[in-house]
């Protein structure tokens, strides 16, 4: 049985942003059958679910030790998807501000949502807002070198 991410993978994680660079580094390790898009999954997919751990902890969780982020991830039909939750109150995705627009260039939220934006191909939430799912698809002829379709 292949031990690579085909069949999926749940991890469960302290709100400790020094578990993120571990946690990401344990999925690249194990997604064997990423390989044919190497470069899309090593920079693309990493630095986007780097940003969902990140955002998940410290605004969701609120940097609190007692809650935990769940993170789901599967290959399959031609693409990696992680579904990453955490336990705060959610929020709006909508209502986050383009942090390349002028008057927005100094602050910083909205960075990381524009980073999983730009580097996946899908990104989406729950209606509660404490879920995003990413999508990064390993097909060279479906997925844009660019990123998310959301």
């Amino acid at each position: 049985m292949d031990d690579g991410l085909d069949a999926g993978l749940v991890l469960e994680l302290p709100t400790d942003i020094q578990s993120i660079e571990s946690a990401v580094e344990f999925v690249m390790s194990r997604c064997d059958s990423c390989r044919t898009r190497e470069r899309r999954v090593s920079l693309n997919f990493r630095v986007g679910l780097t940003e969902a751990l990140a955002n998940a902890m410290l605004y969701g969780n609120a940097h609190d030790p007692s809650k935990s982020v769940v993170v789901v991830l599967s290959v399959g039909e031609g693409r990696l998807q992680a579904t990453v939750r955490d336990h705060g109150a959610g929020f709006d995705p909508s209502a986050i501000p383009d942090p390349t627009r002028p008057e927005n260039i100094t602050r910083s939220c909205g960075r990381g949502l524009y980073l999983m934006r730009q580097l996946l191909d899908e990104v989406s939430f729950n209606d509660r807002g404490n879920e995003v799912t990413l999508v990064l698809r390993l097909d060279p002829g479906s997925a844009l070198e660019g990123g998310a379709q959301a």
